[in-house]
């Protein structure tokens, strides 16, 4: 299966989305797919194939401020978890999208999160993939010192900082061919080190989660976790304490995976989250 790019324009924003669509017809309903800080849609090329293979259209966009969306200054785009869910649902009512499963990885998936909490009746399924889920998540050093005075505006222009990051927070190396598209964005302008310094600002993290720790325990759609254990930044004894509080949680742990588990063990995370995805047929 192929992996289309695309473009759409929403509320004068261009949203860039890498989509896998299934051959024929198909029961099943889609998939949207978010990335966490530093990333791109790219961290998904691997799943999204894998998920139109068994018949799921799969769409994965790039935030705005990442990757080949949108890039505005913080005056036009405020880069708060309110900005960016706004901003979502605008793309996804624009992609004609009723109903959907959802997967989210990584410090903006906790806005993904958010989302599904105030649109339930979209979500059919959700798959947490080493996200902020508690209020014993915090930004970690390596992201929050990106987002200090002075020190923060010059490391957020280095586009070496992507490779760090990823590097860092999955402890595995990346390759060249790969890194390169992660730094593209960095390499052709300013504006995507000002937007990830805005996100890192603005992000909100203690009263989002507050929204999240309360709003799941009353949550019914079936949820998967994949837990990388070794991630440096989220312990995998938060995960395990949100799938204990919440209804209908399943928790996968996965060995020597890292904070980005879609980056180097997109077979592991298959093996569960496909047949979690047949799972959610079309209502």
């Amino acid at each position: 299966m192929s992996i289309s790019e695309n473009k759409i324009t929403v509320n004068s924003l261009d949203w860039f989305y890498r989509e896998a669509v299934p051959v024929g017809r198909t029961d099943l309903i889609p998939v949207v797919l978010l990335h966490g800080i530093v990333a791109q849609s790219y961290s998904w090329r691997n799943i999204l194939p894998a998920l139109a293979s068994q018949g799921t259209r799969a769409i994965a966009p790039d935030w705005i401020g990442y990757g080949f969306s949108s890039t505005p200054e913080k005056r036009d785009f405020a880069y708060t978890p309110e900005a960016f869910i706004t901003a979502l649902a605008g793309f996804i009512k624009a992609l004609e999208i009723e109903k959907f499963s959802l997967v989210v990885q990584g410090f903006l998936g906790s806005v993904g999160l958010q989302y599904a909490l105030r649109h339930p009746e979209q979500i059919a399924n959700l798959a947490i993939l080493n996200a902020p889920i508690s209020t014993a998540a915090k930004l970690p050093w390596k992201i929050k010192q990106m987002g200090l005075p002075l020190a923060g505006e010059m490391m957020t222009q280095d586009p070496l900082l992507v490779d760090r990051t990823l590097e860092g927070g999955s402890r595995y190396r990346i390759g060249d061919k790969d890194l390169d598209v992660y730094r593209r964005p960095f390499l052709k302008s300013s504006a995507p080190g000002r937007s990830l310094l805005s996100t890192i600002r603005n992000l909100q993290l203690d009263s989002a989660m507050q929204e999240v720790e309360s709003g799941f325990k009353q949550w019914q759609q079936p949820i998967l976790i994949q837990w990388g254990v070794i991630d440096p930044w989220l312990s995998v004894d938060i995960a395990q304490s949100f799938a204990d509080s919440v209804p209908n949680a399943e928790l996968v742990k996965l060995n020597n995976v890292g904070h980005y588990p879609q980056e180097h063990y997109h077979e592991t995370i298959l093996e569960d989250l496909l047949p979690f995805m047949r799972r959610a047929e079309s209502q």
